[in-house]
């Protein structure tokens, strides 16, 4: 048997757009801002920050677009709904910073070689500063909400603003370096160490959206899940396994199989797989959607079931078999 909860629809979407809308004007603003920066100075080094800055913008714009794709129902084309758009637009994200990483590169090694002077640094270290304090202040928001509203792209969105913030704050620190040092080489130098971080942090927002798009399993949350299984766990609930999961956007998809007493009619069945779903729902902290496929016991289940009173039970319990991710996931019942 299996059941599938109906879960409402979510009813933070507005926030999410919201949010995002903030997150792209205030890009927009920095950018511009990063860009005077760059023509006021001549410096490699601030249009490393300037050129990331086209990529907060171009990311805040689709993340807007995914956000609102990722809110509309399901449908016959779409049965688990429209979440996984989420994933797309992390990896657009991390393939456009990456991209920005690769551009720094080469702009920095070719200026390496054939140096150009710069100028006004302590004017450019001011305004770099004052629009790594914003992007910063507004990552931590943007992934404290995407924690909260169980959002992705703004996750993501959050930490790209975070790895501009630590390159502003190195980029300052460099500009005064340079300006006080007078080693125009610096320039290009920290530039080539700003963008290969810069790839790397590209690097890591692809590598998370692959793992989404390819269902790889989010072990954190299925330990929770476990965890929370174990805590509440009922005698009738002899075992669960061949434990699945998979997330599309907000929402999780799980599905497992589990062994209940043979001898319970449909009614009773419905119950407990019910219980199951609402004690997830309630508990695992995650909007989830199960997919219960009861087995019927087994005299083979005898020797770790802790039924009360069972009427056909074949010998005494004699172990406790604690649920852990490696028999649960397993597609076989505890005793095989």
């Amino acid at each position: 048997m299996s059941l599938s909860l109906n879960l409402p629809r979510n009813t933070t979407v507005n926030e999410k757009r919201n949010i995002i809308i903030v997150a792209l004007v205030v890009s927009v603003v920095l950018m511009l801002a990063k860009f005077s920066a760059y023509f006021i100075t001549s410096s490699n080094f601030v249009l490393t920050d300037a050129a990331e800055s086209i990529v907060n913008v171009v990311a805040s714009s689709f993340a807007l677009f995914s956000i609102y794709i990722a809110s509309q129902p399901r449908d016959e084309n779409h049965p688990y709904g429209h979440g996984k758009i989420e994933f797309f637009s992390v990896f657009l994200e991390g393939a456009l910073i990456s991209i920005a990483g690769i551009g720094i590169l080469f702009k920095a090694g070719y200026s390496l070689i054939n140096p150009q002077p710069v100028h006004d640094l302590l004017v450019g270290a001011i305004i770099i500063g004052v629009t790594g304090a914003i992007n910063g202040g507004l990552g931590y928001y943007m992934i404290n909400k995407g924690k909260t509203l169980k959002s992705l792209t703004l996750d993501a969105d959050g930490r790209h603003l975070l790895t501009d913030m630590v390159t502003s704050g190195g980029l300052v620190v460099g500009l005064l370096l340079i300006y006080f040092t007078h080693y125009l080489w610096l320039d290009s130098v920290l530039s080539i160490l700003v963008g290969i971080y810069i790839c790397y942090s590209g690097y890591r927002l692809v590598r998370k959206s692959v793992a989404g798009l390819m269902d790889e399993t989010d072990f954190a949350v299925v330990e929770h899940i476990i965890e929370v299984l174990n805590d509440q766990r009922k005698p009738e609930w002899i075992d669960i396994h061949n434990l699945r999961a998979q997330k599309y956007g907000h929402e999780l998809h799980l599905d497992c199989h589990m062994t209940l007493p043979n001898y319970f009619d449909l009614n009773r069945v419905h119950q407990e797989v019910t219980l199951v779903d609402k004690l997830i729902n309630e508990k695992a902290g995650v909007p989830t959607e199960l997919f219960i496929h009861t087995d019927p016991c087994l005299p083979e289940c005898c020797h770790y079931c802790s039924m009360p009173n069972c009427p056909i039970r074949s010998e005494p319990k004699r172990v406790d078999i604690e649920w852990t991710m490696e028999n649960i996931i397993r597609n076989k019942k505890h005793y095989e």
